[in-house]
């Protein structure tokens, strides 16, 4: 087990892989349960023309918790919990690679940035298809008029009234299939890729340098709980990344949902049409839910780890 400053860090080899996988499939569930709904705002305030439906992210909250529900603000979670493999998957490769990267360098900072990379690039590869379909369900209500697949109107029985049943996820795949074929599952996998890998490279090092250098300055480690080191440093960690590479997760939710397949001409179309600020579109809510995935991720990571350790390891660590 290293250490890095105030953050006590735990191996791969450390682990118990068994309960390193049932806790972390619950842990991730939990994360994406809590900030689905700010994953809805964000991806139609980014898709909307200006601000044609909401002015903000409180804004699009109220009005869509008014016109559609609690309901509303879940729309696609069924299909998107499929992502739980893209989850684990994650999980593993970044500490595979971490676990590699260590034989040629003991640059902590080093570690996280190609491990974080890598594993996005696996992740997003399992996560795009399952995105795509998602997010087309996300935009149904009151932003259906901006995406160009519906789920099919059904005849509800009981009352003899029609009803639009969303989360209709099977009929959403078959238009995207039949429109697009195998590679409109992949639409925006490019960028996808230039958003979420960087992401993930710049996070990792962002929440260990705020963690183990900034704080330092302020109180030693004995002085600061672990814990609140790590809450306060992973939502830094992830504002700074998510500011960085908003521009382009906005392009990415572009082409996803409006079918377009040239980032560079989305991106040159976006900034003619809007303006320079369309970049910050969704920006606050990408945050938001950022912020407790951040805290989550962070405590309950490493609270995983610690509670997945290896038996004849538990007497030997302490914290």
């Amino acid at each position: 087990m290293q250490q890095k400053g105030a953050i006590q860090i735990i191996e791969w080899e450390d682990l118990d892989k068994r309960k390193f996988y049932s806790l972390g499939v619950f842990m991730t569930l939990t994360t994406r349960a809590t900030v689905y709904p700010a994953s809805l705002i964000r991806t139609r305030l980014q898709v909307q023309k200006g601000k044609t439906l909401y002015s903000g992210t409180f804004d699009a909250f109220c009005k869509i918790l008014r016109a559609e529900g609690v309901r509303g603000l879940y729309r696609g979670f069924m299909v998107n919990t499929f992502t739980l493999i893209s989850g684990q998957a994650y999980i593993t490769t970044y500490e595979l690679v971490r676990k590699y990267v260590s034989q040629y360098s003991p640059s902590n900072t080093v570690k996280s940035v190609v491990a974080g990379g890598a594993a996005s690039l696996v992740a997003q590869t399992i996560t795009v298809p399952i995105d795509v379909v998602s997010q087309h369900l996300m935009m149904q209500g009151q932003g259906e008029h901006l995406t160009r697949f519906k789920p099919k109107p059904k005849m509800m029985l009981a009352t003899t009234k029609r009803r639009l049943t969303f989360g209709q996820t099977r009929d959403i795949t078959v238009q995207i299939f039949a429109a697009d074929g195998f590679k409109g599952f992949y639409r925006g996998y490019v960028a996808s890729l230039l958003t979420y890998i960087p992401n993930s490279a710049l996070w990792w090092p962002f929440y260990h340098f705020y963690a183990g250098k900034s704080f330092s300055r302020v109180c030693s480690p004995s002085e600061c709980p672990h814990l609140i080191l790590q809450a306060v440093a992973g939502p830094m960690a992830a504002a700074t990344a998510s500011t960085i590479t908003n521009p382009m997760d906005v392009v990415r939710a572009r082409v996803q949902v409006e079918g377009r397949s040239s980032v560079i001409e989305t991106f040159k179309q976006l900034l003619a049409e809007e303006g320079v600020w369309v970049m910050t579109k969704g920006l606050s809510a990408r945050i938001i839910s950022s912020t407790p995935t951040s805290v989550l991720i962070v405590v309950g990571y490493e609270t995983l780890k610690r509670l997945s350790l290896r038996a004849e390891l538990v007497e030997t660590r302490h914290w």
